[in-house]
């Protein structure tokens, strides 16, 4: 493994004092992240306390078409069978490719789709409280602030536009390369984003101080911010993973080689104190990274790809990958979902497959739910199902989407999940909690 500290910060900037954000002529210093305990990144939220937006307000103003609580004929797709959903969302005229719901109140979500259209509604009975206009190609990315106060969405042209929840006012806009993904910071109004040039970008919003993390020439595929607020890892489509500092802007740790993937990234997730990184890959491997040392600590294969070792390397790509992976919050677990189905979960403390389950078509995504061993997943045949991890058994599943389910969201208390698929809907189901 190779591990890298190139610096881009000046000499003279002081180590671990500022988010440094570089525009054409000069550096402005926008934010403290680390003045000291009991939670350096808390006082990030607090340097940014000059973007003052007023709290969300109920809107009673809304389309009432932009929902229906009965299946709807001559929907798009092949899938049939019953609608277990309370709320369908049926504004869009496309597959919606994203979802996000508001962190502070989880009533509100944002959705975005191939109809170059962004839409923020609520989701008791899925009435429209604005249209995120403006964009001209498919939106592929959105989500609320860590406060719920701003929404941003993002097409794939790198078409970024933010806006303020209570007053549906556009504030801040960006045009950047061709968009892979983008993130929230979890304490503050600043927004990160890869794009296929390999550059990761941060924007303080809404002035818009921007600094960017130039990586390989190559697209820097997914990201995640850790919880501390301070770092950032994100993966790239030769393989390499790069941890960054965002206050110096240089990387802390590089993986490549052996020590990174030997395909492009798919996904990456942390774990609750953010000292454990998983990233995933289209050469069928989990890794799981030490966040402090930078060091591989794990490596996780299915066995069903394990056991053909003369699998040609283009072939296997071609045949499965890693798709959605996620830390367990209460047991030493992790989750890893394939495009051939398999949702494997392993024990991390061992390092071993402590079970397999199987689904009938490809996993687009998994979630854990917060405080419990049960894992969501979403997946190809429009069924979003739950799994206890503990034992690998099947609890419970939901149906209603006509085709391919592409994103779905969990309530903070697990009672609703929201979907989105190729049938131009999103839908809100009522999660039936069993005794667990």
């Amino acid at each position: 493994m190779e591990s890298e500290s190139e610096s881009g910060a000046a000499a003279d900037t002081p180590p671990l004092e500022t988010l440094s954000f570089h525009g054409d002529e000069e550096i402005i210093e926008v934010v403290e992240l680390d003045p000291g305990p009991p939670d350096p990144a808390d006082d990030l939220a607090q340097e940014m306390e000059d973007v003052d937006f007023e709290e969300e307000e109920e809107e009673e103003e809304g389309n009432e078409e932009g929902w229906v609580l009965e299946p709807q004929e001559g929907v798009v797709g092949s899938m049939e069978g019953p609608d277990d959903s309370e709320v369908t969302f049926a504004l869009h005229s496309a597959s919606v490719f994203c979802v996000s719901l508001d962190p502070k109140t989880n009533t509100l979500a944002v959705t975005g789709g191939e109809d170059d259209k962004a839409f923020v509604w609520r989701l008791s009975d899925g009435e429209l409280l604005f249209e995120c206009a403006g964009h001209k190609d498919s939106v592929t990315c959105a989500g609320f602030s860590h406060d719920s106060t701003l929404v941003a969405t993002g097409d794939m042209s790198g078409l970024l536009k933010v806006w303020q929840v209570d007053t549906k006012e556009e504030v801040w806009s960006f045009e950047a390369g061709d968009l892979e993904w983008m993130e929230w910071h979890p304490r503050a109004p600043v927004l990160l984003a890869g794009t296929a040039d390999g550059n990761t970008w941060m924007w303080k919003v809404p002035n818009g101080d921007c600094k960017t993390f130039q990586g390989p020439n190559c697209p820097a595929t997914c990201g995640r911010v850790l919880p501390d607020g301070k770092r950032a890892v994100v993966g790239y489509e030769d393989g390499t993973i790069r941890i960054w500092d965002l206050k110096q802007g240089n990387p802390i740790h590089v993986l490549k080689g052996t020590e990174g993937h030997q395909g492009p990234l798919t996904c990456v997730a942390t774990n609750q104190d953010g000292s454990l990184v998983l990233t995933g890959s289209v050469d069928c491997q989990a890794k799981l990274v030490s966040a402090t040392t930078g060091k591989v600590v794990g490596v996780f294969r299915p066995e069903t790809v394990a056991s053909q070792p003369n699998l040609g390397e283009g072939e296997e790509s071609e045949s499965n990958s890693v798709e959605s992976l996620g830390f367990c919050s209460v047991m030493p677990l992790a989750a890893v979902g394939y495009l051939d189905g398999t949702l494997a979960i392993y024990d991390l403390s061992t390092q071993t497959l402590r079970h397999q389950c199987q689904h009938q078509s490809g996993i687009v995504q998994l979630l854990w739910e917060a405080g419990t061993a049960v894992v969501y997943t979403c997946s190809l045949d429009g069924i979003v199902r739950l799994w206890d991890a503990r034992t690998g058994r099947l609890l419970t599943d939901y149906r209603g989407h006509t085709a391919e389910i592409l994103d779905f969201a969990l309530s903070k208390d697990a009672s609703l999940v929201v979907t989105t698929s190729g049938d131009h809907k999103a839908k809100v189901f009522c999660v039936q909690r069993p005794d667990r």
